[in-house]
């Protein structure tokens, strides 16, 4: 049987109104804000802790970008990618979408940003941590890593100091794998966090919601591989440049997901 938005839609109401009713039957409920707070954050901060403790990670990843057009129509921009660091200051990023195909190579030195699909790069001279470098990146220019504060040294203290609710809620299964389900609100954004159980609390999935933006657009990260110690491949922090390219000023290259046919002069 095939089902159209509308069908889903209706369905989703009714499951919504059946499960209401049924917690309410039983008895259910989520548990007391104190407690629930405790939870959620205690779980953030053994994930946090469980990061900083990995000396090498790599991981690969699906994400999700979704924009919100003047016409209210939510689109969601698809890209895949990989991740490797070697703590305190190496990593290598890749994501590739249908409208970018891009690399982000640091060896605790130069930051390097190859813009593969049109032949370009641009170099930054960035000495210093991961966390330095994410930080120049945010503050300096404006051009913040997706997810970055689950890479840095201390995500807890990266994340809860904005945080004004907590909340668990239990559990749920990414990909196979059981995690527990946790939600935070900040004063612009909702976020939730899929944490894996067991010895190996690694995020399996990561959705941020900005609420202060008309729609309450998402970028959601979907963790596929996680390897860490002597899990993860010898990799190389030394950028490779392809024949050809042209050097750009690092504030000349963009690496958006949102191509031009969304933005507002292409009819967002």
């Amino acid at each position: 049987m095939r089902y159209t938005v509308e069908d889903i839609a209706k369905k989703a109401k009714a499951w919504t109104a059946g499960l209401a009713v049924a917690a309410a039957a039983s008895g259910l409920g989520m548990a007391s804000a104190g407690a629930d707070e405790v939870t959620a954050q205690h779980l953030l901060k053994a994930m946090s802790d469980y990061l900083a403790a990995q000396k090498t990670i790599s991981l690969d990843y699906d994400s999700n970008l979704e924009i919100v057009t003047t016409e209210k129509q939510k689109i969601g921009l698809a890209s895949s990618g990989s991740l490797t660091l070697k703590r305190p200051d190496q990593v290598r990023a890749t994501r590739r979408g249908g409208f970018a195909d891009v690399e982000l190579v640091f060896d605790g030195k130069l930051l390097t940003l190859i813009g593969k699909n049109a032949n370009v790069y641009a170099q930054l001279e960035v000495p210093g941590s991961i966390d330095h470098l994410v930080d120049e990146l945010r503050e300096k220019y404006h051009r913040p890593m997706p997810a970055a504060d689950l890479i840095m040294a201390d995500p807890y203290g990266e994340l809860m100091p904005l945080a004004i609710e907590s909340k668990d809620l239990g559990s749920g299964v990414i990909r196979g794998v059981e995690c527990d389900h946790l939600a935070f609100r900040t004063k612009e954004v909702d976020w939730q966090i899929w944490i894996a159980q067991g010895d190996r609390p690694y995020p399996c999935r990561y959705v941020v919601t900005s609420t202060a933006v008309a729609g309450d657009p998402q970028y959601t990260i979907d963790v596929r591989t996680w390897k860490t110690g002597a899990e993860v491949a010898s990799a190389s922090f030394s950028a490779d440049i392809p024949a050809g390219a042209k050097k750009l000023n690092p504030g000349d290259l963009d690496f958006d997901d949102v191509p031009a046919i969304f933005t507002r002069k292409g009819g967002q």
